[in-house]
């Protein structure tokens, strides 16, 4: 018979996860400051967590020498568990978007270093093979994972680099696209191109979604007020309702917020809507409420991070299922000065086997379709 301890399911586990996005090549430097002499917030050393996760952007345009740096920052990073997804300035990780490159007529000479095809090969095998795991890092595709941890807390992590389409950038799809959700709950006219889609809570338990980009309405506002988050994410966030959402892309939507999904989510993200429909008030209904977490500017330059608790511990416990904390945690501003800091969340996460084993990847991905 076993030695080990079993224990049950709805168990839990106090897991510190520190997100960043958006970092553009900036180096992690101790007391870093800005140019007019003032502290900046993404500084050296950042807080030690259980899992460190970067929603992409890790470059400014996808060259090997920016991902070698990029790597040696994650290297520097005190982190049981560390994930990274591409954004779409990680321009040569996408072979697919290289490969159109390639073929069109078209001069794009802001990353044409970045897009051939030895570029990309090599730039794959640096984020999938040994370059990356010297430095402890596992670099997502998009899809579905789950992990372990040496604390026995065990959790599924859905990932995605793609965005709508802007400016010839990497990982696109049109507005019109879905990529997230299955046919049945796609908008009515939605074109679905869903090759991996978020399964619905009642189905499959996500408990981190990890995006480059954000779901409509939520931490999406450019400095021109727009929402340009998807609104195909939102619905599909929606039908998962994750205990963590975390993305970046949009500079100017900084910030985290705690929402509340309405008793009846399951069925408003299943409405039949056009996308004018749900993004005009059709989401709304899905929606209880969202709360802004506030941020002490002052104190997050001292402790280089910005901390929220919604352990148990707390008292202020997320209620999973019913509630997301949403994260938008791009480090740029909309000039490119690592103006924000990184966040830092406490969270339950299932427990399932508790063992003194290393880090473990269960699944790297699998497809619903």
């Amino acid at each position: 018979m076993s030695s080990r301890r079993q224990t049950s399911p709805s168990r839990t586990v106090e897991v510190r996860i520190l997100t960043i996005s958006d970092t553009h090549s900036t180096p992690l430097r101790h007391d870093s400051v800005k140019e007019d002499g003032s502290k900046q917030a993404f500084a050296a050393p950042l807080p030690p967590c259980d899992v460190f996760i970067h929603c992409g952007d890790l470059t400014n345009v996808g060259a090997l020498h920016e991902y070698d740096l990029a790597l040696d920052m994650l290297g520097s990073i005190d982190a049981e568990l560390k994930l990274v997804v591409a954004g779409n300035h990680d321009v040569s990780l996408d072979e697919a978007f290289c490969a159109e490159l390639r073929k069109s007529a078209l001069s794009r000479p802001i990353h044409e270093d970045s897009y051939a095809a030895v570029a990309s090969q090599a730039a794959r095998t640096m984020w999938l093979g040994k370059r990356a795991r010297d430095v402890g890092v596992t670099y997502l595709e998009e899809g579905m994972h789950q992990f372990k941890l040496r604390s026995g807390a065990k959790f599924t992590v859905y990932a995605s680099p793609y965005t709508p389409f802007f400016c010839d950038w990497a990982f696109p799809y049109a507005a019109h696209e879905d990529r997230f959700n299955p046919s049945s709950a796609s908008l009515s006219d939605a074109d679905n191109i869903a090759h991996n889609p978020i399964p619905d809570r009642s189905d499959n338990v996500i408990d981190i979604m990890v995006t480059h980009g954000p779901p409509f309405d939520r931490l999406d506002r450019t400095d021109t007020g727009d929402s340009v988050g998807c609104p195909h994410l939102l619905r599909a966030t929606m039908r998962a309702r994750p205990r963590l959402h975390c993305f970046g892309h949009i500079h100017e939507g900084w910030g985290a917020e705690r929402v509340r999904w309405a008793a009846d989510a399951d069925e408003v993200s299943h409405v039949a809507q056009s996308t004018q429909e749900w993004k005009t008030g059709g989401h709304e209904s899905g929606i209880e409420s969202a709360e802004r977490i506030p941020v002490n500017r002052e104190k997050m330059l001292t402790e280089r991070a910005v901390f929220v608790d919604l352990s148990k511990r707390s008292g202020v416990a997320l209620e999973a299922g019913r509630e997301t904390l949403m994260v938008n945690a791009a480090i740029m501003d909309v000039q490119y000065c690592p103006t924000n800091a990184a966040w830092v969340v406490s969270l339950d996460l299932p427990e399932h086997i508790r063992t003194s084993w290393a880090t473990v990847r269960l699944v790297h991905s699998y497809n619903f379709i």
